[in-house]
């Protein structure tokens, strides 16, 4: 098959990636792992992870026009309150998590009425089921790609002009001879306070088997006990003094003290996990639609910290997918049966129960693992802690770049590590996306489109949520579509100021923002 871009893995940097190269007038093929595209949002079962000005800058214009999508999704189909529909800033799940918690088969509606119009008239072809098996190079061109298919085994060659690694863990990059890095740098690489004494590249971030749950008082739901449950049950994670299945975890802020939480909302104040990542509230709904609140479980109890699920052998791969969905298996068994209630005495609440439907699958799990680290390529510029932390960076605030192609904001937020199980939380000034981080050192026509740009694990920690995954690879797409309309190569593009300034006005004028604005001071925010 042939097209002009080739778009491998279907998540939001990959959906973005393909709508722009679209409008751009190119025809492009997509591919995707599972039967929903939409990645974080959809098959991984992630909120959209966002900062505090969301609702007025600081994202792309299609972002917002998402967000506007979703709410009147729910105002058009839903039996909101009269006061729900009224709310302009309409919150459908009220999870304290996202000021826009919500369905993620809402989110998959509204991403493939936004393809839609490139989907139905051909300009964007999607091939579900498929994954990257091999690449041909030549020298520093990627000449095609072999993708094939799940189920059947099938293979497909893919030729085209320009490829997009938009896959969760940048798959692409191995096959196709990217230089690219993986788990953690060393302070001697990178120069950063938080990188690790000595690199290690098996020092990955956790992941995530999310489910969905909703509750039923006076149910009993209980699961069949997990395999591996008296194994998790007993777990205590070295970096903590508590078991990992249990109300406390780790506080980033002082490892000496750990954080309490419990499930529901109550007169102690302690954080409610269950409306932590709630994407359905009942009280938004007029009659009995739905039996209870629908909450997507995605905490710190459940985080796989044991072992990658990349850069290892097939029979490792397959060891950790399993234990991770075990582990959150024997969450959700021991929320069920032993997790204490607030108020003593009565153990359990047996009236959790796995929503099947929320997540089109059988057993109640997401489709796909939230993956938070991927491999990243050896970039022109590379980003470091010492452009984004408020620390490093002092009274100079923002880094702002010359070669912006977006923005974004979030802590440097890194999760429990495999091997070292490092972890922190750090502030962070808002940040830019810089063109250089897209260009890998060699490759000519390969680009980045997910969270496999030019990052550090430590960088990795803020430039991997929603917001900017989603704008990296709309800017991805604009360049790949610039590059083959004016002949030139990324690169060049970066290299020549008349390039680079026209194709920062192509993104501009499709509504990418580059740059903050100066007139708000982010030292106190």
């Amino acid at each position: 098959m042939n097209a002009d871009v080739i778009v491998i893995g279907g998540g939001l940097g990959g959906c973005m990636a393909s709508l722009s190269a679209a409008k751009m007038g190119l025809n492009v093929i997509l591919t995707e792992e599972t039967d929903w595209l939409g990645g974080q949002l959809t098959s991984q079962a992630v909120p959209p992870d966002e900062h505090r000005w969301i609702e007025k800058f600081g994202c792309t214009e299609t972002y917002s026009e998402f967000r506007r999508r979703v709410r009147k999704y729910y105002k058009k189909n839903y039996p909101l309150t009269k006061a729900s529909i009224e709310n302009e800033f309409l919150n459908p799940g009220n999870g304290w998590v996202s000021r826009l918690a919500h369905e993620p088969k809402v989110a998959l509606k509204v991403l493939e009425d936004m393809l839609a119009p490139y989907i139905n008239s051909g300009r964007i072809q999607v091939l579900y089921h498929y994954r990257p098996v091999e690449a041909k190079t030549a020298g520093d061109l990627v000449e095609s790609l072999t993708v094939g298919q799940l189920h059947t085994g099938e293979t497909i060659e893919l030729f085209g002009i320009y490829f997009l690694d938009a896959t969760e863990c940048g798959d692409v990059l191995p096959m196709a001879g990217v230089e690219y890095v993986t788990g953690a740098e060393s302070k001697r690489l990178t120069g950063e306070p938080h990188a690790s004494e000595e690199a290690d590249p098996l020092d990955m971030q956790s992941f995530t088997y999310v489910f969905a749950v909703d509750y039923i008082e006076g149910g009993n739901f209980t699961i069949d006990k997990p395999e591996q449950y008296d194994f998790w049950k007993e777990f205590i994670p070295r970096f903590s003094k508590s078991t990992l299945l249990s109300w406390y975890s780790v506080n980033v802020d002082n490892p000496d003290r750990l954080r309490e939480f419990t499930l529901f909302p109550n007169s102690q104040g302690l954080p409610a996990l269950f409306t932590y990542r709630r994407i359905l509230d009942v009280n938004h709904i007029e009659g009995n639609l739905y039996e209870g609140d629908i909450s997507l479980i995605n905490w710190a109890q459940n985080d796989y910290f044991l072992g990658p699920i990349y850069e290892v052998s097939e029979d490792q791969r397959q060891k950790h997918l399993k234990a991770a969905k075990q582990l959150s298996l024997s969450l959700l068994y021991w929320l069920q049966t032993e997790a204490p209630h607030l108020e003593g005495g009565e153990k359990g609440f047996p009236g959790l129960r796995l929503c099947k439907d929320a997540l089109g699958t059988e057993d109640g799990f997401a489709k796909y693992p939230y993956i938070r680290e991927s491999r990243r390529i050896k970039a022109v510029y590379t980003v470091t802690e010492k452009d984004v932390s408020k620390k490093m960076r002092g009274n100079k605030g923002i880094c702002r770049y010359f070669d912006s192609v977006g923005v974004g904001s979030y802590h440097l937020d890194l999760h429990h590590t495999t091997v070292s199980h490092r972890n922190f939380y750090i502030p962070t000034y808002p940040y830019e996306i810089p063109l250089g981080a897209l260009l890998p050192i060699r490759m000519k026509n390969l680009l980045p489109a997910c969270k496999n740009i030019g990052t550090t694990q430590v960088t990795n920690g803020c430039y991997r949520l929603h917001p900017t995954e989603w704008n990296i690879g709309e800017s991805a797409g604009y360049l790949a579509a610039y590059s083959i309309l004016n002949q030139v190569t990324p690169h060049m593009v970066r290299e020549d100021p008349e390039h680079l300034q026209a194709y920062q006005n192509l993104l501009e004028d499709n509504g990418i923002q580059l740059h903050w604005p100066e007139d708000i001071d982010f030292s106190h925010s």
